[in-house]
């Protein structure tokens, strides 16, 4: 039970080619691409922001966790 061949995946992409055509292939290559290229942009936006939040002052909270079981 080893990994697919080269020809099982020919196969698959004969298919899925068969199925959706490559029109409509690529346009949801397209606009995953567009999505992903939007998530990196706003990824770049949002880390400026972070640093300059009072919430990451650099302290550190010391904390204790307490135990629910009741017995």
């Amino acid at each position: 039970m080893g990994g697919f061949s080269i020809w099982h995946w020919l196969i698959v992409l004969v298919v899925v080619l068969l199925i959706f055509g490559t029109k409509k292939l690529r346009n949801i290559g397209s606009d995953l691409g567009g999505a992903v290229k939007g998530f990196k942009e706003g990824m770049k936006e949002e880390a400026p922001k972070l640093s300059d939040g009072a919430e990451q002052s650099g302290t550190t909270i010391d904390a204790e966790v307490k135990d629910k079981h009741h017995s």
